[in-house]
């Protein structure tokens, strides 16, 4: 599930746990009830607030979706285990405050550098945290990429969240582990880095995805940092988020 709100430069990808039931319900509540409850806040927050303030929001509206998934799991039975991941951002002047929980991921794109900024919450990563595998021997492990953190699943939705500075031409590739496991880094800067409009490449993204196997639904959003018009302080964000199975 994928939600963009433009008018708060918001931004959530959710991925639901795979193998568990109903991770599709698990998905959408997340993006729908972070999505309404934070982009509404910040649209009513004044225009100086401060970073501590909307990070302080984004764990309060996280937290609130956690507890009304995981009470749907609780009390229907169809929905037993289910949850999901999620990525959320919001972009405000020159910072975005990323939050994550789960193994869907962010990357950024600056200077034709490609560098992931947010950690993987799953037990191969745990892995390769400790020293028992390298990167290398993590992809080719053949072992279940299982999810060490989700909503839905525990009574605290442990969101990581981190600040970073948003710079002009900037872009962030937000996307579920259907893209991430099957396109590695060198392609992703490639495909990313084309010469084309921003729809052209989430195009190229799901297509080489779905090229190399596609063993799972492939979730993207593309966001694009520009210098607005008339004020070379300010940044403006363009958001796209096509997705397909």
């Amino acid at each position: 599930a994928v939600a963009i709100h433009e008018a708060a430069r918001l931004v959530l990808l959710a991925d639901g746990m795979g193998g568990y039931s109903a991770g599709e319900v698990a998905a959408d509540m997340a993006v729908n009830l972070v999505g309404s409850e934070l982009a509404q806040w910040l649209e009513d927050a004044p225009e100086r607030v401060s970073m501590a303030a909307v990070r302080q929001a984004m764990l309060v509206c996280v937290e609130n979706a956690n507890q009304a998934i995981l009470g749907a799991a609780l009390a229907n039975p169809q929905y037993l285990g289910m949850g999901t991941t999620l990525v959320v951002g919001v972009f405000r002047g020159h910072r975005l405050i990323l939050g994550h929980v789960g193994d869907s991921r962010c990357y950024r794109l600056r200077g034709g550098e490609l560098r992931q900024i947010t950690r993987d919450h799953s037990w191969l990563q745990e892995q390769i945290d400790l020293g028992l595998l390298t990167p290398a021997q993590a992809a080719v492990s053949g072992l279940g990429n299982l999810v060490t953190r989700a909503l839905g699943v525990e009574e605290d939705a442990e969101l990581e969240v981190h600040e970073f500075e948003v710079q002009a031409q900037d872009m962030y590739l937000l996307c579920s582990d259907g893209l991430s496991d099957m396109v590695e880094e060198p392609e992703l800067l490639v495909l990313s880095s084309a010469p084309v409009p921003l729809e052209e490449k989430v195009s190229l993204l799901v297509a080489a995805a779905n090229h190399l196997g596609g063993r799972d639904n492939i979730s993207v959003a593309l966001i694009q940092a520009q210098v607005r018009e008339g004020n070379k302080r300010g940044l403006i964000a363009r958001l796209l988020h096509p997705k397909t199975p």
